[in-house]
C-alpha cells in the first residue's frame, strides 16, 4: 500500500531535476490581467477597511477606557495571528519529521510569515487599548516591572514576525536564485545582485540546513508563548474572576489547527488556479496525509475544550457559572455552537471516512470549516472580553448582553482579510510558492524499480 501510494504521488514517472526548476519558475515574474485585477480589488477592500477603522477611531478613540467598541477588531486580529502566525510552523514541524509528502506545503506555509507585518500593525492599537494590570489578575507578577504588559507583548509579536521572515528568506534564497536565472527581463535582472552570492556549495547548504532547524525551533517556542500570552492579556485578564489554566493551551492548539487549514486551502487554490506545469506537484497523497493530522487536531480540540469546561462546570462557583453562561450557553451561544460545529463536529464526522480523507476536495472542505470555527472562537472570546464594562468587585457576577457587529465592524473584518490575501499574493511573486530545492532534494531519494509485474517508486528515508 505504501509503495502504491508513493507511486501515484509522482504518477509513476522519474522527473528530471532540471525540469523542476524550469516548470516552477515558468511565469514566476509575470503578472497577468486576472492577477492584477484581483490585487486591485483586494487593495480597494483593504482601503475601505482602513477608512472604517479611521472612522471608528475618530468616533470612539483608541484609549484603555474606550475599548468597548473594538471587540470585532480584536477578534479578527486574533484570528489572523492564529492562522497566519501558525502557518509557518506547519513547514517547520513537517520538515523535522523528514517525510516526503509535506514538500508541496512547505513554501506555501512559509509565505504566511510576511503576513506577520500586518499583524504587528493590527496589534499596535490593541496594545494601546489594553488597560493597566493594576487591580486585575494577570500572568504578570508585578506592575512595577518596566513595560508590563504592553511592551513585552509587542516585542514578542515583533520578534515572532522577524523570526518568521528570516525563516522564509533562508528557505527561499536557493529557489529565488534558480527562479532568477531561469527567467529573463527587468525584474530578474534587478534581483540578480541579491542572489549572486548563493553558489550552492556544500558549506552553504550546511549553513542553510542548520539555520532552518534553529529558526524553526525558535519560531515554535515563540509562537506557543505568544499565543498563550495574548490570550491571557486580551481575554482572561479582562474578565474579573476568570481562572483557567487550560484555555491558553487550547488557543495555541486552535492556532496550529487553523494554520494547517490555511495551508491546505492555499494549496488547493494554487493547484486549481496555478499553471498547468505545477499542478502535478500537488498530488492527492499529500492532502490525504495531512488530513490525518487534521483529524487528530479536531479530536484534541474537543479534548481541550471539554477539560476546561468540566473544570468550571464542576466548580459551580458563581463566577464560573457566569463565565459559562457568557461565553458558551447564553450571551454568545450561537458563536459557541458554530465554533464547536465547524472546529470539531463537522471535521470529525467527515474525516473519519477514508474516501473523504483520500481526496483533495475532502480535506479542503474541512479546512474551510476549521477556518470558520476559529473565527467564531475568536468572536465568542474577544468580543465579550473587550465589550465588558461597569464591573463592580473582583468577580463577574452578571451575564452581559451580546454585542453584534455594525457596518464599520464588517468593513474592518473584510478589509483585514483582504489585506492578508493581498500581502500573500504579493509575497508569492517574491518567492516561488513551491519549494524547488525541497522537491529536487526529494528526487535524490527516489528511484523507479521493477517489482513483479509493475514499476514502483522506491523512496529512501533521510538520515
Amino acid at each position: 500500500m505504501l509503495r502504491e501510494a508513493i507511486k501515484l504521488s509522482v504518477h509513476g514517472e522519474e522527473i528530471d531535476p532540471k525540469a523542476v526548476a524550469s516548470e516552477i519558475s515558468k511565469g514566476f515574474f509575470d503578472l497577468g490581467l486576472v492577477y492584477k485585477s484581483t490585487l486591485w480589488i483586494l487593495l480597494i477592500i483593504f482601503l475601505i477597511g482602513v477608512v472604517a477603522f479611521t472612522l471608528k477611531a475618530l468616533d470612539g478613540g483608541i484609549q484603555p477606557n474606550e475599548r468597548y467598541n473594538w471587540g470585532y477588531f480584536s477578534a479578527i486580529s486574533a484570528f489572523v495571528l492564529m492562522g497566519a502566525g501558525s502557518a509557518p510552523l506547519v513547514a517547520t514541524a513537517l520538515r523535522l519529521t523528514k517525510n516526503h509528502w509535506r514538500r508541496p506545503f512547505s513554501r506555501i506555509a512559509e509565505l504566511y510569515s510576511l503576513v506577520g507585518i500586518l499583524v504587528v500593525f493590527l496589534y499596535i492599537p490593541l496594545l494601546i487599548m489594553l488597560p493597566p494590570i493594576e487591580g486585575r489578575k494577570t500572568i504578570w507578577f508585578t506592575d512595577q516591572f518596566p513595560g508590563v504588559p504592553v511592551w513585552w507583548d509587542f516585542l514578542g509579536i515583533l520578534f515572532l514576525v522577524i523570526n518568521g521572515i528570516a525563516l522564509l528568506v533562508i528557505s527561499g534564497i536557493p529557489d529565488l536564485a534558480q527562479a532568477v536565472y531561469q527567467s529573463n527581463g527587468k525584474k530578474s535582472t534587478f534581483l540578480k545582485p541579491m542572489v549572486r552570492w548563493w553558489k550552492g556549495s556544500q558549506h552553504q547548504w550546511n549553513i542553510h540546513r542548520l539555520s532552518l532547524i534553529s529558526l524553526g525551533a525558535t519560531y515554535f517556542l515563540l509562537l506557543i508563548l505568544m499565543q498563550s500570552l495574548i490570550n491571557v492579556d486580551f481575554v482572561m485578564s479582562l474578565i474579573p474572576g476568570w481562572k483557567d489554566a487550560i484555555m491558553p493551551a487550547h488557543i495555541a492548539l486552535t492556532g496550529i489547527q487553523t494554520g494547517i487549514a490555511l495551508v491546505v486551502l492555499t494549496a488547493f487554490l494554487t493547484k486549481t488556479f496555478g499553471n498547468q506545469e505545477t499542478k502535478k506537484y500537488f498530488p492527492m497523497e499529500s492532502f490525504w496525509s495531512i488530513s490525518k493530522i487534521m483529524l487528530a487536531l479536531s479530536l484534541l480540540w474537543a479534548y481541550f475544550w471539554f477539560a476546561a469546561f468540566m473544570t468550571l462546570w464542576y466548580g459551580r462557583m458563581p463566577v464560573e457559572q457566569t463565565i459559562l453562561k457568557t461565553f458558551m450557553f447564553e450571551a454568545y451561544r450561537w458563536p459557541f455552537l458554530l465554533n464547536v460545529f465547524f472546529s470539531f463536529l463537522l471535521p470529525f464526522l467527515l474525516l473519519i471516512w477514508n474516501p473523504v480523507r483520500k481526496s483533495i476536495l475532502g480535506p479542503t472542505f474541512v479546512a474551510v470549516s476549521v477556518l470558520f470555527g476559529a473565527f467564531f472562537m475568536t468572536v465568542r472570546l474577544y468580543v465579550p472580553a473587550f465589550g465588558l464594562k461597569d464591573v463592580v468587585g473582583h468577580e463577574l457576577m452578571f451575564v452581559p448582553e451580546a454585542i453584534g457587529p455594525d457596518l464599520l465592524d464588517a468593513a474592518i473584518i473584510f478589509g483585514v482579510l483582504s489585506g492578508v490575501i493581498l500581502i500573500y499574493m504579493l509575497a508569492a511573486k517574491i518567492f516561488p510558492m513551491i519549494s524547488i530545492w525541497e522537491f529536487k532534494e526529494g528526487l535524490l531519494y527516489q528511484r523507479v524499480r521493477p517489482f513483479m509485474r509493475g514499476n514502483f517508486l522506491v523512496v529512501g528515508r533521510p538520515e
